[in-house]
């Protein structure tokens, strides 16, 4: 008999955080509302400092045992649903959403298969992931685009940038409300194989697909970046499945291999 769908696990990302009050205040807000766990992408403070630790209460068990990551990329290459945060209201590489509908895809994942296409241990989905940016400038473009949804909050036109602990409370309240509301009226699972390909096999992918592209030329050193950012734009509006992603790998391996095979002898007589 197949295990009920259960709510994915879900990371909160916090990407070269600088104050320890606002980390300390970040992990209190996990243990407030069951986040999975606490990630730290290269922090450019100690998230152990005493103030840190002050700020955290009964969140110093998430403090504790937050995992560190020198990339957003290897932060994410386990989960697959991400929802990053933003406060610009243009110039985004995807199209803005409202907490409701960012967070609703969020808890959308399925429940009787993983991101990685295969069954998953007990039936649970693969994580999930929330990403808030730098309390100076926030995410750019390129991490970003290793989303599949952008969260933006509303506020007033005049001042739009939040506090990071702020933002992350409004943005924990609204999931929270969204997780009371599915349990009352259970949302319908995503079929098996609808899920979206784990982040670290797409991230992968473009990495083979950009060597390829730089060694026939169709790409330039200097150009590369901003045309690989365009092709990982659409990839995530198309939110590539699992078979999908595997048979644009195999063809990415495939023509790598066909490009290096010596040219056949001249038929000329």
């Amino acid at each position: 008999m197949p295990s009920p769908p259960t709510d994915p696990p879900i990371h909160l990302v916090l990407v070269e955080p600088a104050g320890p009050l606002n980390v300390g205040s970040v992990a209190r807000l996990c243990a407030n509302f069951a986040i999975a766990e606490l990630r730290l992408v290269a922090p450019r403070c100690d998230p152990l400092d005493p103030q840190a630790l002050l700020m955290a209460v009964h969140g110093r068990g998430v403090l504790a045992s937050a995992r560190r990551f020198a990339t957003l990329a290897a932060a994410l290459a386990d989960c697959g649903r991400v929802v990053a945060t933003t406060g610009r209201r243009e110039g985004e590489p995807l199209a803005l959403r409202g907490p409701a509908e960012a967070l609703g895809w969020l808890l959308a994942a399925s429940g009787t298969a993983a991101a990685s296409g295969s069954p998953a241990v007990g039936g649970a989905p693969a994580p999930a992931a929330i990403v808030f940016g730098r309390e100076d400038r926030g995410l750019s473009n390129d991490e970003l685009l290793q989303a599949g949804r952008l969260l933006c909050l509303g506020t007033g036109d005049a001042y739009t940038s939040l506090n990071l602990s702020h933002a992350v409370a409004v943005v924990l309240h609204e999931l929270h409300r969204l997780r009371a509301e599915s349990s009352a009226s259970p949302l319908a699972p995503t079929a098996p194989g609808e899920e979206p390909a784990a982040r670290g096999s797409l991230e992968a992918t473009l990495a083979d697909a950009e060597a390829l592209l730089l060694e026939v030329g169709f790409l330039l050193p200097h150009t590369a970046r901003a045309r690989m950012a365009k092709l990982r734009a659409l990839l995530q509006r198309a939110q590539v499945r699992p078979g999908e992603l595997a048979l644009l790998r195999g063809m990415v391996c495939q023509l790598r291999w066909a490009s290096r095979r010596p040219c056949p002898p001249s038929q000329d007589h």
